[in-house]
C-alpha cells in the first residue's frame, strides 16, 4: 500500500501520525482509532512512512503550506484556515487547481503519489503565488 494512502487512512480515522520534533521519530496520537488493517499496513511500511516524514524536515513554509493545501483538498487533514481562504477567494482556489493541472501534465495522476516528484519551474511559480496569497489573506484576517 502506498505511503500516502496509509497516512490518509490514519488521518481520516481521527488519529494523527506525525514526526515528533523532540526526538525525530514518528508518533501517533489516538492509535486506538486506527483500524487494525491500516495499522498493520503502517507497521509493514514503517520505513517508507518514516522516510516520507523526514523528507519534509527541511521544507520551507511555502512547501509546508502547499502540502497542507493538498491534504485539505484531498480530505486527509482538515485545515479550517485553508478551507476558509479557498471559500473566500475563489481565484486562489482556481489557481490551486491550475497548479494541480500543471503537475498532472507532468504525470501526477494519483493523489497517493508524492506530488513533489512532478514539480516543475511552472508549478513552483504558481506555488509561490499561492503561498503569497495565503499569507496575505491570513494577515488581513488578523486585522
Amino acid at each position: 500500500m502506498q505511503v500516502l494512502k496509509i497516512l490518509s487512512l490514519i488521518w481520516k480515522s481521527g488519529a494523527d501520525i506525525y514526526l515528533d520534533e523532540t526526538d525525530n521519530r514518528v508518533a501517533i496520537k489516538n492509535p486506538k482509532m486506527i483500524p487494525a488493517e491500516v495499522m498493520q499496513a503502517a507497521e509493514q511500511n514503517f520505513q517508507a512512512i518514516d522516510d516520507w516524514f523526514k523528507s519534509w524536515k527541511n521544507a520551507n513554509n511555502e512547501k509546508i503550506t502547499i502540502m497542507k493545501m493538498i491534504h485539505q483538498f484531498c480530505g486527509w487533514q482538515p485545515n479550517e484556515k485553508i478551507n476558509e481562504w479557498f471559500c473566500a477567494e475563489e481565484d486562489s482556489l482556481m489557481l490551486f487547481i491550475d497548479w494541480t493541472i500543471v503537475l498532472a501534465n507532468k504525470g501526477w495522476k494519483d493523489i497517493y503519489d508524492d506530488y513533489r516528484q512532478y514539480e516543475t519551474a511552472e508549478s513552483d511559480v504558481i506555488a509561490k503565488d499561492l503561498y503569497q496569497r495565503a499569507v496575505t489573506y491570513m494577515k488581513a484576517k488578523k486585522v
